[in-house]
């Protein structure tokens, strides 16, 4: 099931009172400083008490981005707010004709005396209707190069020229959104480290995305045992679903993958303690996890059959068999985001194969 945004919100409050409201981070900067094992043990656990995930956009994308790249000013104000959940995030990346060229982008910032002034329209920007803050690349140097005319900005949602228009998925929700900017005017301090250096930092988040990614496979289990559950609760001839021996050596042979992707996980941890370079594993690992939440969430629709029909919202709630219908239609778009697949594929040939 997915979270409403005030969900996430208290979820990640609750983290904060803990003193694990940023696993990710170092102690310097409010984080736990953990270490990749020790996340990684974290996110199993919190997986198998069935704990939600955290909302990522500033925790895990530009939270670490700004630490590393931002000013003295940029870390105070903006990263505690991150960590506590005051602040919610989202990204400006996306345009209607640069998605998987995300270089051709065509938002423009342009230099007006102690102002920067923006505009384009951003697209797919994931709960820009909740957050107060977005980070977004815009081009300020039209005579560069692609990647090196880009620069990353932090601004304000309520800032006057910002237009957001939602977007309903497929799976009924509002998550995702257009936002239109124009003449948005902002200081020189939105603008994230050097100028013409968004492309390097756009490329950082994007590599952090896939490490989130990581992280979240460990939480392909809690599907699986949504699926398992189901089979064993679901009676037909006399006996349960799971009592089909065909049904039992899929779920096998889903609970054997799982496993091995997240043995790749962990040698992908093992070797980021300890300084290793791992490669293209991160595109490798967000394939196949994108591709087993796919495959598990539509079994776990197939063991349901009619049940799964009990789709449309039933006032505050909904039935719990619409949940794993929702997670279905929703998995669809984890081959999109964070680079699509065709893209990690072609980062493996690159990187991987030498092509």
């Amino acid at each position: 099931m997915r979270l409403e945004p005030h969900e996430f919100t208290q979820w990640q409050k609750l983290l904060y009172a803990r003193g694990w409201g940023a696993p990710s981070w170092p102690k310097e900067y409010g984080g736990t400083g953990w270490d990749p094992t020790k996340l990684y043990i974290f996110e199993t656990e919190a997986s198998r008490a069935d704990a939600p995930v955290q909302f990522h956009q500033g925790l895990e994308l530009i939270g670490p981005i700004i630490f590393t790249f931002g000013s003295p000013e940029q870390k105070a104000k903006y990263l505690p707010a991150i960590v506590s959940g005051d602040d919610w995030w989202c990204q400006g990346y996306s345009e209607p004709n640069s998605g998987s060229d995300l270089a051709s982008l065509s938002t423009r910032a342009v230099r007006d005396g102690n102002e920067y002034v923006i505009n384009g329209q951003k697209a797919w920007t994931s709960y820009a209707h909740v957050a107060n803050r977005m980070f977004l690349l815009a081009r300020t140097d039209p005579d560069a190069r692609k990647q090196a005319g880009i620069s990353l900005f932090l601004i304000d949602i309520d800032t006057p020229g910002v237009t957001i228009r939602p977007v309903v998925t497929m799976d009924e929700i509002h998550h995702t959104n257009e936002v239109f900017l124009d003449n948005v005017r902002v200081p020189p301090s939105a603008l994230l480290g050097e100028e013409g250096m968004g492309w390097s930092y756009g490329k950082v988040l994007l590599d952090r995305e896939r490490g989130v990614t990581a992280a979240t496979t460990t939480r392909l289990a809690q599907q699986l045992r949504g699926a398992r559950k189901v089979a064993a609760e679901t009676m037909v001839g006399g006996r349960s679903l799971l009592d089909d021996p065909r049904v039992a050596d899929r779920l096998a042979q889903f609970e054997l993958e799982v496993m091995a992707l997240e043995g790749m996980v962990m040698r992908t941890m093992a070797e980021a303690t300890s300084g290793q370079d791992s490669g293209p594993r991160a595109s490798m690992i967000k394939i196949r996890w994108s591709e087993l939440l796919q495959q598990i969430t539509e079994y776990w629709v197939e063991l349901q059959g009619y049940d799964a029909m009990a789709f449309a919202p039933l006032g505050p709630f909904e039935a719990p068999d619409a949940w794993a219908a929702k997670g279905m239609i929703y998995s669809r778009v984890t081959s999109i985001y964070g680079g699509s697949n065709e893209i990690q594929r072609n980062i493996i040939a690159r990187r991987a194969l030498g092509l």
